[in-house]
């Protein structure tokens, strides 16, 4: 079979809202063939920081370490520098894949889609998928925060022969978040309506004070877990007009699409070992039993809860590090 044939069957399984898994693993490695570049992300020394392309991006990462497969995803507004305290840690005994998500950090910015398709975490898990096996990692554990545990939770419904395990940061399942609004969650959450207004209104608004607004995403994180060095980062990749377009698109996808695919596995649990954690001092165990919200959504569920707030991996990196290796072995 040659690329451009396969090609065309993501294409289409895509556009239906099919959950892609390759049968024909050398041709995902074919796609994805992973580009390697210098070593300059200062925040990963020793890790090879590389580029590879896949059926409907190319993906931003840095990987390093000898051991298991394990991907890190990162949430919102952040880049794969979220994991720059735990992953040269993780890397002694793992090989650490740090993936910025497409339209995300330095990763390419694709089309929206009919309906929002092209950010929809359905599309955003192939990327991994496909990231992953360009390296040749068919079977790997997962670590999702925010909004890279949104497409970790698709990742594990959609290729459950490919996650081992599943490890989820400070978020309930978007589903859940939709149809149990209240006054409160609206309004800690207010983004979440913000961000999914029809384009340019938001597009234009965070594009005259990006950096005003990338702040007040981190305003309840502690002074010293956020170096200048990290958000001057987070700014350089933020601030672009195609990235925040990109991060809106991602938010009209889990308002939209997301909930399509989401509705039509209500009878379908994640079936691989699951860790949930939260954050203490955010919005979700004032208002929702964590725990239990995932039991909803997967079979095998451990977990507790951090005293952080919604950046865990920059907040706490310690005692996030021992509940990953105490979950991930």
């Amino acid at each position: 079979m040659t690329d451009n044939p396969r090609r065309e069957i993501l294409k289409k399984a895509a556009a239906l809202g099919i959950g892609v898994i390759a049968s024909a693993d050398t041709v995902l490695v074919r796609l994805s063939q992973a580009k390697q570049e210098p070593s300059v992300d200062g925040f990963f020394p020793g890790f090879k920081k590389l580029t590879a392309k896949t059926s409907g991006a190319t993906i931003n990462f840095v990987t390093a370490g000898n051991g298991p497969p394990l991907l890190l995803l990162h949430g919102y507004p952040q880049t794969h520098i979220e994991w720059r305290q735990i992953a040269p840690r993780l890397s002694q005994k793992f090989t650490v894949v740090a993936a910025d998500l497409r339209g995300y950090g330095d990763s390419s910015v694709p089309p929206d889609g009919e309906n929002h398709l092209g950010y929809s975490k359905r599309a955003m898990a192939q990327d991994q998928i496909e990231l992953m096996a360009s390296l040749g990692f068919q079977k790997f554990a997962v670590v999702g925060h925010d909004r890279g545990g949104r497409v970790a939770h698709r990742m594990a419904l959609d290729h459950a022969d490919r996650v081992t395990k599943l490890a989820i940061l400070d978020i309930i399942p978007t589903y859940k978040f939709f149809h149990s609004v209240t006054n409160e969650l609206a309004t800690v959450n207010f983004h979440w309506w913000f961000l999914i207004q029809k384009e340019p209104l938001p597009e234009t608004l965070l594009g005259n004070s990006a950096e005003a607004w990338l702040k007040s995403r981190f305003d309840r994180m502690p002074a010293t877990a956020l170096s200048s060095d990290a958000f001057a980062e987070y700014l350089r990749c933020f601030r672009r007009p195609e990235s925040i377009h990109a991060s809106c698109e991602d938010y009209r996808a889990g308002a939209t699409i997301d909930l399509i695919h989401d509705a039509a596995d209500l009878d379908r649990k994640i079936s691989c070992p699951v860790l949930v954690l939260w954050g203490e001092r955010g919005a979700w165990p004032r208002l929702y039993d964590v725990l239990d919200t995932w039991k909803e959504r997967a079979s095998d569920v451990r977990g507790g809860q951090i005293p952080s707030g919604h950046f865990i991996a920059e907040e706490k990196p310690d005692l996030l590090m021992a509940e990953l290796e105490k979950f991930l072995g």
